[in-house]
């Protein structure tokens, strides 16, 4: 079986979801390549095929156009029922010859599915699939199904008409999609984000009794993560009392806007912006943290929290998208309505003064789940029966069923 994956760029070393499933496919005899847009040569996993580019000189761009349409004089047939799809859909001729060469990375690949890895990035390319006799598959993430669709009313049309399978990190951003119009008759399947349990695992015995709790978070700096509610939320504990240390690990544009909100509302001396580290760093900052912190406005499912719950922290999330799903509230963590940094300030006081009892046994119950739903071979073997694949589950490690988990 051959599968492409469609993608803005190769994934990233954070990015552990589509290397996972990549290495799970591969090692089931499944050729997979990437079609993005970029070239990243530090990833080798499988092959990459790079879009024709685009340039604003329209002579260079001229250039591009007639060597691309001479790439895909083999694949005329190819090309002629794109045409015609597209011309059933009602697209201007103009829109079809920039589609063609938009598209014809991927005109030319011999494959039995496309998956597009967001679906913003099959915007444009809703009949390709067709085009090239393969079967098309889309995941649903979080910005793509959440906040995209309401900012671009209708623009999944044609998507939806087109696309053969469904996959989803979360109930919640199925719901929106069904919301957007998705059919109930498209197959679908959830598959959850999933982490190395061997390598997120505690190395010592959880300190709850720090004498100055420690919170983090994870993730980009930007708008979704909500990080000017959480610092609003400290900010209420701060003038109440309560001393901490609060660490945020991440990159982004934002920073400017995150760091003077911490500096007007007093914390300039609590929080400390650890920037972008490497995984076993972020391992270790999990180590001394007490409490984790994931206040997002709008989350698919978030990797971090995984991580966090499986080295044993104590989690605290708002109710956007995955979260829910992520962390049950009360029983491996809590979720806090998100907009609300007086209800974050009440919880994380409420978790600082439980009984070590109760905090034990919350975060027993978080990684006890999150190593035996949110496994990476759990994962892959779902990916496998998501194209269709055949497999013997007893050719795979006790590990890797759950059993020993």
């Amino acid at each position: 079986m051959r599968i492409g994956i469609v993608l803005s760029q190769p994934p990233g070393y954070s990015e552990t979801f589509f290397q996972s499933k990549i290495r799970g496919l591969q090692e089931n005899g499944v050729e997979v390549c990437l079609f993005c847009q970029v070239i990243n040569d530090e990833f080798t996993i499988c092959p990459v095929i790079v879009s024709p580019r685009v340039s604003k000189n329209p002579f260079l761009q001229l250039w591009f156009f007639i060597k691309e349409l001479v790439l895909l004089l083999p694949y005329v047939s190819t090309v002629i029922r794109f045409v015609k799809l597209e011309r059933s859909e009602g697209t201007a001729w103009l829109q079809i010859f920039k589609k063609v060469y938009l598209n014809a990375h991927l005109l030319k690949a011999k494959l039995d599915w496309l998956h597009f890895g967001f679906a913003t990035m099959a915007l444009g390319s809703e009949t390709v699939a067709k085009a090239i006799g393969a079967k098309m598959a889309v995941s649903f993430r979080g910005f793509d199904i959440a906040v995209y669709p309401v900012k671009n009313p209708n623009c999944y049309r044609l998507l939806w008409k087109h696309v053969d399978k469904v996959h989803s990190i979360s109930d919640d951003l199925l719901n929106l999609a069904l919301k957007y119009g998705l059919s109930k008759n498209v197959p679908v399947e959830k598959i959850t984000p999933a982490i190395d349990v061997n390598v997120f695992k505690t190395s010592k015995e959880d300190e709850h009794k720090l004498d100055v709790p420690v919170f983090m978070t994870t993730g980009r700096l930007h708008w979704k993560k909500g990080l000017v509610a959480t610092l609003e939320a400290l900010a209420i504990l701060k003038e109440e009392g309560v001393d901490f240390t609060y660490k945020i690990i991440g990159e982004g544009k934002e920073y400017e806007r995150i760091a003077f909100a911490a500096y007007q509302l007093g914390l300039k001396d609590s929080v400390q912006f650890l920037g972008k580290l490497p995984q076993a760093e972020v391992k270790r900052e999990l180590e001394e943290a007490s409490i984790y912190i994931q206040y997002s406005i709008q989350e698919g499912f978030c990797n971090a929290v995984l991580e966090a719950q499986a080295m044993g922290k104590l989690c605290i999330v708002s109710n956007a998208e995955g979260l829910t799903e992520n962390v049950l509230h009360g029983k491996t963590g809590w979720v806090v309505p998100k907009y609300s940094p007086y209800l974050l300030a009440e919880q994380i006081k409420k978790v600082l003064l439980m009984a070590d009892h109760e905090k034990s046994k919350i975060t027993q119950n978080a990684v006890n789940r999150v190593r035996e739903e949110f496994h990476v071979q759990k994962q892959q073997r779902e990916f496998l029966e998501f194209y269709g694949v055949t497999t013997k589950s007893e050719d795979l490690p006790q590990s890797a069923q759950g059993t020993s988990l």
